[in-house]
């Protein structure tokens, strides 16, 4: 690991400090990676082009500032380069020299078309660990075909099943409603760096690559659908807000116009719930006698179910299903999730203080961990805010050599 107690890095914490990280990302999948990279104490040095990652202009903005880079951009050094630039490759692989892991989210041979080829890459740290996050992947005919999460969300097959049952509507299928595709690609290529560095570490090997594809990431959540379409010729169908393979397990409309959600999807939790609803006969009617009767009849035992949650505020009958001990909670909206005591008491909601925005909430960092915690200790930066930091200190770039990328628009 680099060496990270020297003056070249800010103050760190939890259980990745001393790791050093380049980051050649925009948009999603990439930044994702790196923060979660960040919030676990390593230090990441993000590289934008002089006019900023694209994300910065996404989302709402509070005086003139936006809201979404303060996390994307959290414990980050930003600093800028223009990789086309003879320069600003130097730059970058002179960078590259003190890190230990570059993630980017270029399409496949672009770094390479900007000179930042795989040789140049380890010549400059020959242990380096390079995970590169796109589309289709490295390698393979569909390599070099435009994509963004929500591509990969489809190919996938995720796209597909975030719909109602088929015959129920004629709407296209949902968006998640979030980058979910380029999020769990982030994550798989956090996993893949983890065990590269263990690689190199126990083997004392050089030269490991990480090769995650949004595709791919969302493919490999798919349960068993793909076993069964294989054994069976089954093609697993939307099922909206219902699990295809156990009931009851649906959302409820409350009186309140409030969706609750209700799993008792077992013998034992349905007994609960057909108590908590002071309705025996659900226990005696054939139709819900064990889990696949159940789900063979779910719209009946759905509208059963509806029929009571509606009688009901949700306030009122949230407490009690839980002292039911059935699985259950409102669909929560963002403002219950800031507002949720579990999620305040863990610091998965946290406040704040961004020197660009003012107070403002964060989630927090996960995964937790007690015996080391990491922080956020900066929310994301202006651009090119640590250009004279990380180029003046871990570089140890003169003034006037840094004032002159400055002048030839190689920086900012």
């Amino acid at each position: 690991m680099t060496d990270n107690t020297t003056s070249d890095a800010p103050p760190s914490s939890g259980p990745l400090t001393g790791l050093r990280v380049l980051e050649l990302g925009h948009f999603v999948a990439a930044p994702f990676c790196t923060r979660l990279l960040g919030d676990l104490g390593a230090d990441v040095i993000k590289v934008e082009p002089p006019k900023g990652d694209p994300v910065r202009e996404w989302g709402a903005r509070l005086a003139g500032e936006p809201l979404w880079w303060s996390v994307h951009g959290r414990n980050k050094r930003c600093v800028t380069l223009d990789l086309k630039h003879p320069k600003g490759r130097e730059t970058v692989l002179a960078l590259v020299a003190h890190c230990d892991v570059l993630v980017e989210n270029f399409r496949p041979g672009q770094l390479d078309r900007l000179g930042l080829t795989e040789v140049a890459l380890r010549a400059a740290r020959p242990d380096l660990v390079i995970a590169r996050i796109s589309g289709y992947g490295q390698d393979g005919p569909q390599r070099d075909r435009a994509s963004f999460g929500v591509i990969g969300e489809a190919v996938g097959g995720l796209r597909y099943l975030t719909n109602h049952a088929p015959g129920t509507s004629d709407l296209p299928p949902v968006r998640v409603g979030l980058s979910i595709g380029d999020s769990v690609a982030g994550i798989y290529a956090c996993f893949g760096i983890m065990a590269a560095l263990w690689k190199r570490g126990a083997a004392a090997c050089q030269g490991v690559s990480v090769d995650v594809a949004l595709s791919e990431a969302i493919a490999s959540l798919l349960e068993g659908a793909l076993p069964e379409y294989g054994a069976l010729g089954i093609i697993r169908q939307p099922s909206g807000g219902r699990i295809a393979t156990a009931a009851p397990t649906n959302a409820y409309r409350t009186r309140d116009d409030i969706w609750l959600l209700i799993a008792a999807n077992s013998d034992a939790l349905f007994r609960r719930l057909a108590g908590a609803m002071e309705a025996p006969d659900l226990l005696e009617d054939p139709r819900f006698a064990g889990n696949q009767a159940r789900v063979a009849n779910a719209e009946a035992l759905d509208a059963r179910i509806t029929q009571w949650t509606q009688q009901w505020d949700v306030a009122a009958l949230e407490p009690v299903l839980a002292a039911a001990d059935v699985p259950s909670t409102r669909a929560y909206s963002i403002a219950d999730v800031a507002a949720d005591p579990q999620f305040r008491f863990r610091r998965m909601v946290r406040e704040v203080e961004d020197p660009l925005l003012g107070r403002v909430l964060h989630p927090g960092i996960v995964p937790h961990v007690p015996e080391d915690p990491g922080q956020i200790r900066w929310p994301g930066p202006a651009i090119g805010a640590h250009n004279r930091e990380v180029f003046g200190g871990l570089l140890a770039m003169s003034d006037a050599a840094i004032a002159e990328l400055v002048s030839e628009g190689v920086s900012r």
